[in-house]
């Protein structure tokens, strides 16, 4: 059985604890590898590893540390079919996704920053024959990145990749539920030669591990992508210390359709926004709003669309959803299912477990699930559940979808489905959301900002938000001597 280890100070070592946790594949609900079980202690060499090769790294010039991270990003696209099948089997999704979205994605993102920082200026202001101001941007010194298991590499990276452009150390934990790409990336940043304790992966829980990385005085910043009470609990421990904060939390993302969409785009992408990667993406669109006037036309082509998606083993080409990322989530989603059930609610397709046959039969598949016949503030249109459930809701006015669209305590993204132009960007100033797709859904360019308001997250990543977020700014003044 396949045993992860921890990335300290440039080397794969064991947990000091000697402990490992099980590693589930989702697909067959079997243990396939073993999680180091760290603690304190491991963290705490970590630290260490990332202080000592810090003063070194940080004095590196950016087209140095771009050579070392465009490294990184060859040597992803080199393993791309050896990530993607890992990333399927660890977390469940179909291999196709993985290898066309996740790991190109991972790729992108060391590539992207590792050239940002190339590019990148500092302000400068003239006073004239006074003198002149600029803006002098310096890493923090030792921060800490933990991210989530729905897209492991893919957010991995994510946070990694800014933090070690803008010449800072990274201390990084990878959710327990889905460490194997992370621990890939490991043998990667070696064979890139990534210098020691430049980049440091201790895998374990969030009581454990995460809790030390969160806690440590000599961690400065902390970039977090999970759970909103998560993020609160991260925010009451790291706030009195004073640590930068960057957390991308939850969503509860409205689909706002409007009787002049163009109808069939507007079918066929709600389908990918609600079911991609089982519907475990904070920016799937949850809540689907549709103008009266096309409410039953929608429901019927979407329902239609919704039963073509095949549930099935996550390396067979023609499967469109694969298990979810555990035994405890699936439960989680289903009980979600029954409470939408005892608030009124009508399944019109799903619902149910999916049994598949042979080594699967143990795995946690769940039908694609379409509810109807809410209203929009039970728990049920209000709470993260995160899976492949999406419910329908008809509207009749722009100011009533709003509303509708508001009510929760999240604002991570929406989606807004018409022709007219005027509508489209007034709605889309209107919505409470960080992120606002006009007519598409997915669509990155990884210059621009990413996160949310409200219960969504504080701060914002990608682009330079992403870099700027990892250095500290200081304003330099010079007065010319007359």
């Amino acid at each position: 059985m396949k045993k992860i280890l921890n990335y300290i100070n440039g080397e794969l070592v064991e947990p000091a604890s000697g402990q490992y946790l099980d590693n589930f594949d989702p697909s067959r609900g079997t243990v396939y590898s073993k999680i180091p079980q760290s603690e304190f202690q491991d963290v705490e060499m970590a630290t260490k590893a990332a202080e000592k090769a810090f003063p070194e790294w940080s004095a590196k010039t950016a087209k140095e540390r771009s050579k070392i991270m465009l490294k990184v990003a060859d040597l992803i696209e080199e393993n791309l079919e050896k990530l993607a099948h890992a990333e399927s089997l660890d977390n469940g999704k179909p291999y196709k996704l993985a290898k066309a979205v996740d790991i190109p994605r991972a790729r992108d993102n060391f590539a992207f920053f590792a050239t940002a920082i190339l590019h990148d200026e500092a302000p400068f202001y003239n006073m004239g024959t006074s003198g002149f101001n600029y803006t002098l941007r310096q890493p923090i010194g030792v921060v800490g990145c933990i991210s989530p298991w729905n897209l492991p590499l893919y957010l991995f990276s994510w946070k990694i990749a800014p933090a070690l452009a803008s010449g800072n150390c990274v201390v990084a934990k990878p959710s327990e539920v889905t460490p194997m790409t992370a621990f890939l990336l490991s043998e990667i940043c070696i064979e890139a030669g990534m210098p020691a304790g430049v980049l440091n992966i201790v895998h374990g829980l969030g009581p454990g591990a995460g809790q030390a990385i969160i806690d440590h005085p000599k961690i400065k910043a902390i970039s977090f992508t999970g759970g909103t009470k998560t993020g609160e609990h991260i925010a009451r421990i790291a706030g009195p210390k004073f640590k930068k904060l960057s957390l991308e939390l939850g969503g509860k993302n409205p689909n706002i359709i409007f009787a002049d969409c163009d109808f069939d785009k507007a079918v066929k992408t709600s389908v990918t926004s609600s079911f991609a990667n089982q519907g475990q993406i904070c920016l799937c669109g949850s809540r689907i709003f549709v103008e009266r006037s096309i409410y039953d036309k929608f429901k019927t082509a979407f329902v239609e669309r919704v039963k073509g998606l095949k549930v099935g083993p996550p390396e067979e080409n023609d499967s469109r959803m694969g298990a979810l990322v555990s035994k405890d989530h699936l439960e989680k989603v289903m009980g979600y299912i029954e409470l939408a059930k005892e608030e009124g609610g009508s399944i019109i397709h799903g619902g149910n477990k999916v049994e598949l046959e042979g080594e699967y039969s143990n795995g946690y598949f769940l039908e694609p699930t379409v509810i109807e016949g809410l209203k929009y503030d039970c728990r049920t249109n209000q709470e993260e559940i995160f899976g492949p459930v999406v419910t329908l809701t008809p509207f009749d006015t722009e100011e009533e979808v709003l509303m509708m669209a508001n009510s929760t305590q999240y604002g991570l993204a929406s989606t807004v489905w018409t022709e007219n132009l005027n509508k489209a960007h007034r709605v889309a100033g209107l919505v409470e959301s960080g992120i606002v797709w006009i007519n598409c859904w997915l669509v990155r360019d990884l210059r621009t900002l990413f996160g949310g308001m409200k219960s969504s997250g504080v701060g914002r990543e990608g682009g330079y938000e992403a870099l700027h977020f990892f250095t500290e700014a200081k304003n330099i003044c010079f007065q010319y001597d007359h």
